[in-house]
């Protein structure tokens, strides 16, 4: 179905079901514009993908360490003028929850969300008023349950209308005929997710970009709510001022559990900065692309936005940021590997750094980026490997160096948050735990102490007790 020789006017053609199917549903103008150019990339035969011939590795980015904290005034001046923008559109459902993620209790009885609202709320004790302002970009999913949970607990930030950014939805496209998919009795599953490259859509097509702009905000620091080290610092803010970039993505070194995350690299055509993203990654480059020591910048999806630069930009390409579309191979009914094949189109917001002229990134230090993808992610960020700051902060502890706990937990047992909590009633101590790798059934009690290497194969059916005192090296049962 696909053709390179396509004019617009076929384009528009073929676009014509799915401009009427996102208008029915109420969709912006901006998502349709947004989402017409990654099915226009599809009828095209782009593949999206990156080979290793057309980029260069990142090297030689500035370092967060070598800032120096504005003064006080200043600090609070640039505050006035910025936006903390949090992704918090994830269900988790790969972790089998049906809520929001950022309610997921991380510290005693605190959620990710708690600790976000303490820390905007303390920067804004600093300011002694109501800024900087604090947005969520929300999903269908995670609108209500986030919105409950704030104005029972943090009535002083405000109603949703006051900080809420809906994400859009785009529709599943048929693998065979690159029309609208169908699914007869669960309309639903017509739709997906945008990826959160949709931010841009969204600044754009509910109104926000204009109303931050003309409040005086000009900056947005945009992270995932997942990740709790990521802190407005406001020594990266102030940099960023200064340095007139549009657009910066803070990056990390990549560790060896990471090595499947998109990485920052240099487009030899024209030398900006790009993000390839492992589905991005053809085949036969994935050595290069898992190659730590060759691409060592990890994208922390951190990222410093100039809303001026973005309005100018969305301005100068017809209503959208032009970004690179990812397209996912799926079938309509997720459960039922026989349902029609699709594709689902979606976009990254980090992929914008090569959209901007003059885009930049900074390495920062991996206390700045501790996300939650698994339930292995959620036991080291509720263990002492990380610490809690008098900022809110939840940081890897500054005895590691840098490297988090490597946890390979059974799958079978803890890969949902119920199996985790059943097999770890108890959160261990991982302040000292190189690695630890479980296999079957365990209970965890108080006072568990792992050190270095820790092994634990059970190979039966009855739950390894584990004890109070120190657990290094292999545990062998049955």
């Amino acid at each position: 179905m696909s053709n390179t020789s396509r004019t617009p006017e076929s384009i528009e053609a073929s676009f014509a079901p799915f401009r009427q199917k996102m208008q029915a549903e109420g969709l912006s103008e901006s998502a349709i514009r947004a989402f017409r150019g990654s099915y226009a990339a599809l009828l095209a035969g782009e593949t999206g993908m990156i080979p290793e011939d057309t980029i260069s590795p990142a090297k030689d980015l500035p370092c967060e360490d070598a800032l120096t904290p504005p003064a006080a005034e200043r600090a609070a001046a640039l505050l006035k003028q910025t936006v903390i923008l949090k992704l918090n559109g994830g269900l988790g459902t790969g972790m089998g929850l049906e809520k929001a993620k950022s309610l997921l209790p991380v510290r005693g009885e605190d959620t990710f969300l708690d600790l976000i609202a303490r820390q905007i709320l303390l920067l804004r004790s600093q300011t002694g008023g109501e800024v900087p302002m604090f947005m969520l970009m929300n999903s269908f999913s995670t609108s209500a349950d986030s919105a409950e949970h704030l104005a029972k607990r943090f009535p002083q930030l405000g109603g949703r209308e006051t900080w809420e950014l809906m994400q859009n939805k785009v529709p599943k496209v048929l693998a065979s005929s690159l029309e609208p998919a169908t699914a007869p009795g669960s309309p639903d599953q017509e739709w997906c997710p945008p990826g959160h490259g949709d931010i841009y859509a969204c600044l754009a097509g509910s109104g926000w970009l204009e109303r931050l702009l003309g409040s005086g905000v000009r900056y947005a620091f945009v992270s995932n709510s997942d990740n709790l080290g990521a802190t407005l610092d406001p020594a990266i803010l102030a940099w960023f001022a200064d340095s007139g970039m549009p657009f910066v993505m803070e990056v990390t070194r990549r560790t060896e559990s990471d090595k499947k995350g998109g990485h920052l690299a240099v487009r030899l055509s024209d030398g900006r900065f790009l993000l390839r993203e492992s589905a991005q990654c053809p085949k036969a480059d994935e050595g290069h692309f898992q190659n730590i020591d060759q691409h060592r910048y990890f994208n922390t999806n951190n990222l410093w936005i100039d809303l001026q630069a973005l309005q100018a930009a969305l301005e100068a390409n017809d209503g959208l940021i032009p970004l690179p579309p990812i397209m996912n191979k799926k079938t309509v009914d997720p459960r039922d590997s026989a349902s029609p094949a699709v594709v689902q189109l979606e976009t990254a917001m980090g992929a914008a750094i090569e959209c901007f002229a003059g885009a930049g990134a900074i390495e920062v230090s991996r206390v700045r980026f501790a996300p939650v993808k698994t339930t292995s992610d959620l036991l080291a960020v509720r263990s002492d490997a990380y610490e809690l700051t008098e900022d809110f902060c939840l940081r890897l502890h500054p005895s590691r160096n840098g490297q988090p706990p490597h946890l390979h937990l059974d799958q079978k047992l803890c890969k949902l948050v119920d199996g985790l909590e059943q097999n770890f009633p108890h959160t261990p101590s991982l302040l000292h735990c190189r690695s630890l790798l479980v296999h079957g059934p365990v209970e965890c009690g108080p006072g568990v102490v792992f050190k270095g290497d820790a092994v634990i194969h059970n190979h039966t059916q009855a739950a390894v007790k584990l004890h109070a005192g120190v657990h290094e090296g292999p545990i062998s049962v049955g």
